[in-house]
């Protein structure tokens, strides 16, 4: 069935003309309707989708040569603009905004020939770990392995969608956590790129942002070949073949293992114990200052920097008549309207200095010496510390129980392990290590130094072999 193809295996069988690309469109819409009880797709465009689809057929037929990407259909996180589609950030004042172009990064995928055939549902203002979106227009979406529980978020449509099997890839986007973190919980593939280099391996021009320090689009599929294809049509590379595990040296920081919930940490010592039997070295030794200045930076960034990244997106993408005050003043979910208040009384402001000019470098400077003082090839970590939460659909977000113990704050706790990264700017991977007994997912994560991107997907595919993909979601 197309459902069960990769974005790799789709995009090699539309190219031999085994599968049409109308026919891989199809089965996204019809698939989309099927599992719309998850609550992921916000929005289809079935005339569009299907126009653009039975050109690339015809291109096909006429022997005309075929992008990369020819026939591939993509589920788009509704913070993207397109064209063809609301971009509403999953927020009531934005409801009406249609830009008038792709975001460069999809812009680069269309050209290849991937068929957007809809918007996924976020977190409202990506500012969120469960995508239990409370506006009247979007949806409490549900994770595909267990409905009564969290996708992830923010971008947890595209991955729900796509564990799902409604579509083969997506993307999504990450400011602190918001692709890994879904892709974790919902048993997918998800990568942040660089981001604190000299250059960013992304545009972020086109995305309605929270910061522009932090935020990238992030590509998420089944398999780390389907997410490095999408990434080398992005940045004109190549896609990497993965490297041997024997003798690489991967360092496994405590302050990253640490406060694990018990099922968790048994899916990740089984695979640090396969990956310890295919050669890998594994270093066991610690990083104990990137929590803390990760602290200092995380809130002070994605909370201070909207207040002039969202004016700047909403008069280049040309909407007129919304204020971030607006913004502010509808949002309907009551998490998001918490955190949002620190925005606009611009609670950081204070700490935003010291925080971009002084924490961010110190952490930039921990990252690379911990990776070449210890010769290590990357850093390997539980992408989240915890299982997907139950859902909250009143708050948004609450707390959650980790073994039976006291209730903790849901989103500072899922986000915990991959906070670091993000804020220093490394490439970030996450990759299914196994399910729990109950059937839940587990993400481990890699990353590796900035702007080696490459490398990281080289060795998290080599790793995706090693453990495997996970088989798809139970029927509902």
């Amino acid at each position: 069935m197309h459902q069960d193809l990769t974005a790799t295996e789709v995009v090699g069988a539309v190219a031999r003309g085994e599968l049409t690309a109308l026919a891989a469109v199809e089965s996204v819409l019809e698939r989309a309707e099927e599992r719309s009880d998850l609550g992921a797709v916000v929005a289809l465009d079935p005339h569009g989708a299907r126009s653009w689809a039975a050109a690339i057929d015809a291109a096909r037929d006429a022997g005309t040569p075929l992008g990369p990407l020819a026939g591939l259909p993509l589920l788009v996180k509704d913070n993207i603009n397109t064209s063809a589609l609301p971009t509403t950030g999953g927020t009531p004042a934005l409801r009406d905004v249609r830009p008038t172009s792709d975001a460069p990064v999809l812009a680069r995928l269309v050209a290849a020939g991937a068929v957007v055939v809809g918007k996924t549902t976020m977190h409202e203002l990506a500012l969120g770990v469960t995508t239990t979106n409370l506006a009247p227009h979007a949806a409490i979406t549900r994770n595909p392995y267990d409905p009564t529980r969290i996708p992830g978020g923010s971008s947890g449509g595209t991955a729900a969608a796509i564990a799902a099997r409604i579509g083969p890839a997506g993307l999504g986007t990450d400011t602190g956590a918001s692709v890994r973190t879904p892709a974790a919980l919902s048993g997918i593939v998800g990568f942040r790129p660089s981001t604190g280099g000299p250059r960013r391996r992304y545009s972020g021009a086109g995305v309605l942002p929270l910061s522009h320090t932090l935020d990238t689009v992030g590509p998420m599929a089944r398999t780390v070949r389907d997410v490095a294809l999408l990434d080398s049509v992005i940045t004109g590379g190549s896609v990497p073949a993965p490297v041997p595990l024997a003798g690489l040296r991967i360092g496994t920081p405590a302050v990253l293992w640490s406060d694990l919930e018990r099922p968790v940490a048994t899916v990740m010592d089984e695979a640090r114990r396969r990956l310890a039997d295919a050669g890998v070295v594994l270093v066991d030794v610690d990083m104990p200052d990137a929590l803390a200045l990760t602290e200092k930076i995380v809130f002070p960034l994605a909370l201070h920097e909207p207040r002039s990244a969202i004016p700047d997106y909403l008069r280049e993408t040309g909407v007129e008549g919304v204020k971030l005050e607006d913004i502010a003043a509808g949002i309907a979910s009551p998490d998001v309207r918490a955190a949002f208040a620190a925005v606009t009384a611009d609670a950081f402001g204070d700490a935003y200095p010291d925080a971009i000019a002084v924490h961010r470098p110190r952490l930039q400077q921990v990252y690379a010496d911990y990776l070449a003082d210890n010769g290590l090839d990357a850093i390997l970590f539980p992408t989240s510390p915890v299982l997907p939460a139950p859902i909250d659909a009143v708050n948004g977000s609450g707390t959650l129980s980790v073994d039976g113990g006291p209730a903790v704050d849901t989103f500072t706790t899922t986000i915990r392990t991959v906070s670091p990264g993000s804020c220093a700017g490394v490439p970030s991977l996450s990759v299914p290590a196994g399910r729990t007994p109950a059937g839940l997912p587990v993400g481990l994560g890699l990353e590796g130094p900035v702007d080696a991107d490459t490398a990281v997907l080289a060795i998290g595919m080599a790793v995706e072999d090693l453990l495997g993909p996970l088989p798809a979601p139970p029927p509902r």
